[in-house]
């Protein structure tokens, strides 16, 4: 690891940033700890560990912890789909029923509700959409899909009751496509962002085009290739002692036990590989796909994207040059982004507007987070990328942190390269 200031960062501002963060966070039992991984101009300049990896039985976190990236997922799983892009055999215009055929006919919800009748079918009336749905509504969320949390709609209603996209669906994702052929969409594509299934979607395409699983594509064409050992859709078991446990707030304060990793569905292989929220990594494996990125798409001589395709991960996709604020379907939709001026790219939010987050950074840095608090983004003008792993679901310090975070990075700067 090389000094900070060797890559225009302050050495006693880092360390503020770890006094900051372990006291509003961890000593206030808001996280059972962190890790934060800080790359610039080349080289590791930070590296920093505190708290536990397991409260129960006393287990602190460690260089090579394991953790649930969940959403952090997608940006994987849109390279695997660029990387096909390039090859030809798709392209982001590609009328998506061009390669799933039992999709030509979604409608759009108009009317219904789904039975509450375990065997019976969902009863809705559609419209049909605008236009047909494009790959690129898939990589961006304007696919009109929906996920089954979201709590807004009979569509998702639909969802849940039919556990799309559950990680225990027999069949996999085959029979994921085959179920959401009968469902209709939330919206027409391209008329609103809704965070979705999209990207489990572009799983089943990667498997479908490639002749390979999608975990066979992504172990043999990613993974392997880039040296990040430790990530896959399940913790083996000889990797279970490093494996965190995941946690969710309590009533009055603190937080409890939400996935024992000693327990965890995790140790098994999922039914459902989801390229949607379903890995496993860690934070070193996560910083080797970063910086693959942050590299123009070549790591240690090893070319997974050529730095034309990684240029467009900086650059905002949703129709017209909308933010995500303005195409949001409804009140309250979920996001990973929790500020504004905020585009999307490739499976990533993309900063497009500093005036309007409000935080510093550049235009064109790309980033995205998962679940359990996890949280990356990649600043190609600063030549940086950031990895903060933790494991705490449903906390409304998820998008906090991230703004904490943010500031702290950036104010420890001593040098800009934009």
């Amino acid at each position: 690891m090389t000094k900070p200031e060797a890559v225009g960062l302050s050495s006693e501002r880092l360390a503020r940033l770890d006094r900051v963060m372990t006291e509003r966070y961890v000593e206030s039992g808001e996280l059972p700890g962190f890790q934060t991984l800080i790359w610039r101009k080349g080289e590791l300049a930070h590296s920093n560990l505190v708290g536990m990896a397991d409260i129960e039985r006393g287990a602190k976190l460690r260089e090579d912890s394991l953790y649930r990236i969940y959403s952090m997922s997608k940006p994987i799983t849109a390279v695997a789909l660029m990387m096909l892009v390039e090859e030809g055999k798709i392209g982001l215009d590609d009328e998506v029923h061009t390669h799933i055929p039992a999709w030509k006919k979604l409608g759009v919800y108009a009317t219904g509700m789904p039975t509450l009748l375990a065997n019976v079918p969902p009863q809705f009336l559609t419209t049909p959409p605008k236009r047909p749905m494009k790959v690129v509504d898939l990589v961006t969320h304007t696919s009109g899909l929906t996920y089954g949390f979201m709590m807004r709609t009979a569509v998702d209603q639909a969802y849940r009751k039919q556990k799309i996209a559950d990680f225990q669906t027999p069949g996999g994702l085959d029979a994921m496509i085959e179920d959401l052929a009968k469902l209709p969409l939330d919206f027409s594509p391209g008329d609103y962002w809704n965070y979705s299934i999209s990207i489990d979607v572009m799983g089943y395409l990667v498997q479908k085009l490639s002749g390979q699983s999608f975990g066979e594509f992504l172990r043999t064409r990613l993974f392997e290739p880039l040296g990040m050992k430790d990530t896959a859709f399940h913790c083996p078991h000889d990797k279970i002692g490093r494996f965190t446990s995941c946690y969710q707030p309590k009533q009055g304060g603190g937080i409890k036990i939400q996935d024992d990793a000693q327990s965890s569905t995790y140790a098994e292989p999922p039914k459902l590989e989801s390229g949607g929220g379903g890995l496993v990594s860690s934070a070193h494996d996560y910083l080797r796909f970063c910086r693959m990125l942050l590299n123009g798409g070549t790591l240690d001589g090893v070319q997974i994207l050529s730095p034309k395709t990684v240029e467009m991960f900086s650059l905002n996709l949703l129709p017209d040059g909308k933010l995500l604020t303005d195409m949001t379907a409804g009140p309250g939709i979920f996001s990973e982004a929790g500020y504004g001026g905020v585009g999307f790219s490739i499976g990533c939010g993309v900063n497009m507007d500093l005036s309007k987050s409000r935080l510093p950074g550049s235009q064109g840095e790309f980033f995205w987070g998962g679940a359990a608090a996890t949280a990356f983004w990649i600043d190609p003008k600063e030549d940086l990328t950031v990895v903060f792993m933790t494991q705490v679901m449903g906390s409304d310090a998820r998008l906090t942190l991230r703004r904490d975070l943010r500031t702290l990075v950036y104010s420890a700067f001593t040098e800009s390269f934009a």
